[in-house]
């Protein structure tokens, strides 16, 4: 069999095919083939060399300083001319069109058979379509995903049935699903690496907002990163593992199943050849299944890598935004150019010159008179006894600020626990408000406490009413020291 490089030379029979894709002017050819590809698409009899070359010159319109390429007769491109050789050059866009379509079709990107009827029609090549889907899905990926290909190793090794009614299938198919799962933990990888390298160039706090909670969240955190822990892989690979080479290798039965399997397709192959076969199956198996779990604390490093780059990139955001965020901006990108591949140690005498941070000086204008003071807090003095028309009104307000504080402190549910701590029975006793045993000087604090706190977590008790089995029935009031309160059961917890 020959080499890859030497089919694939002899299937685009020039290496000025990969030339386009490389070199000052990449941007510009790659965006002229997809424009050509996407038209081909819909015109399977090609396209008018004129109408190409108008397509091409509307995309030259944005890049006025284009210079085609050129090749030598051996396919070498040419050495590039001088600045003063390219300004002595005048085309028009038309004429850049033109020799931009000639380039292509010299690198065999584009076809232009000839025809009888003389007219000139222009054809994308099949091999540079196919070049062109690579590319579309490099410049837009598809989001990670994360399926049950894993799981499905571990079902079908653990499926006794299977293995013993098919055993070769059941590792063909495992080995097939842990190539899929390995590459999407690729495809994951890549996807964390991508957003956080996209995190770091957003300039703007709203750029930043949307790359954690829209990209991230919509394409790894919510569809595959969830998957992926929800798997529970570290706790059931390893048994897997071992179920390959105690339920497949060390077996002898199954063993000789698969190589009488692997014999019945491959006629003309020796039985130690097909042992060897099968073997050599069963242990990249094992090696596929080992590589998973390296692979998602990977995957988990460059997830928790990515949040602390977007706090740490949200925080510079944030610093930065102001009046003065151009001068910052730019100080810390000269920082970033300076030590770029660098980082700072302990020896900052061999550190470069960093430039001088000058931050304008903070004054008030009308000082500090112009800025607003909040009331200062006074500590609250005993009120002493005064007959009444001695009282002013701010000393009734004062009077009143701490009846209300004294109030608040003696109704705690410490006092309502306390209160119902005195009752008689133990846990889950029932008393009736009726038969609680009132007490001039304190029934009333008592029964706003025991109301105030039945709801109460650290209450240790609840209140049960009437209402709540008869709502239709009017309900009993019992009286107590200072009115009447609707008849309730207090029940211990």
């Amino acid at each position: 069999m020959p080499a890859f490089s030497e089919s694939l030379l002899r299937e685009i029979r020039d290496l000025a095919f990969f030339r386009v894709l490389s070199g000052k002017n990449a941007m510009v050819y790659v965006d002229v083939l997809e424009a050509l590809d996407r038209e081909s698409e819909e015109r399977p009899d090609g396209l008018a060399r004129e109408e190409a070359i108008a397509m091409i010159a509307e995309i030259l319109t944005d890049h006025p300083e284009f210079q085609p390429d050129t090749l030598t007769p051996e396919g070498e491109p040419t050495p590039a001319a001088s600045f003063e050789d390219l300004e002595a050059i005048s085309l028009t866009a038309r004429d850049k069109a033109r020799q931009v379509l000639d380039h292509l079709v010299r690198c065999r990107w584009l076809e232009e058979p000839p025809r009888r009827d003389w007219q000139r029609r222009v054809y994308f090549d099949a091999h540079s379509s196919t070049m062109m889907m690579a590319l579309r899905k490099i410049a837009f990926p598809d989001a990670a995903v994360f399926t049950d290909k894993l799981l499905a190793v571990c079902a079908l090794l653990f499926n006794e049935m299977e293995i013993i009614e098919r055993p070769w299938q059941t590792v063909e198919n495992c080995l097939s699903y842990a190539r899929q799962g390995l590459n999407e933990l690729r495809t994951m990888q890549k996807s964390v690496q991508r957003l956080t390298r996209r995190q770091l160039e957003e300039d703007t706090l709203k750029g930043n907002l949307e790359m954690v909670f829209d990209r991230y969240a919509e394409e790894v955190a919510h569809t595959c990163y969830a998957e992926l822990v929800r798997a529970r892989l570290p706790t059931r690979l390893p048994d897997a593992v071992r179920r390959i080479g105690e339920r497949l290798m060390d077996s002898f039965d199954t063993m000789s199943a698969m190589q009488t399997e692997y014999l019945r397709r491959h006629d003309g192959m020796s039985a130690e050849t097909a042992r060897a076969k099968v073997r050599n199956a069963l242990d990249e198996l094992s090696r596929l299944l080992e590589m998973v779990l390296p692979m998602a604390d990977e995957i988990d490093r460059r997830t928790a890598d990515f949040t602390r780059r977007s706090l740490a990139r949200f925080r510079y955001l944030q610093e930065v935004t102001g009046e003065r965020r151009g001068e910052m901006r730019e100080f810390f990108e000269q920082v970033n150019r300076m030590l770029k591949g660098r980082r700072f140690t302990g020896n900052w005498e061999l550190e470069p010159e960093l430039p001088p941070c000058r931050m304008p000086e903070a004054q008030i204008p009308a000082g500090r008179d112009s800025l607003y003071e909040p009331p200062q807090r006074r500590t609250a003095l005993e009120q002493e006894a005064m007959a009444d028309e001695e009282l002013s009104d701010e000393d009734r307000d004062a009077g009143l600020r701490d009846m209300e504080r004294a109030l608040k402190e003696s109704l705690s549910v410490r006092r309502a626990n306390a209160f119902v701590a005195d009752m008689p029975g133990g846990k889950g006793a029932a008393i009736s408000s009726a038969d609680l045993p009132w007490e001039e000087t304190r029934s009333t604090a008592d029964l706003l406490a025991l109301i105030l706190h039945a709801e109460s977590p650290d209450a240790r008790y609840r209140l049960e009413t009437d209402r709540q089995v008869e709502e239709t029935e009017s309900p009993t009031l019992d009286p107590f020291p200072g009115g009447r309160v609707e008849r309730f059961r207090l029940i211990k917890k």
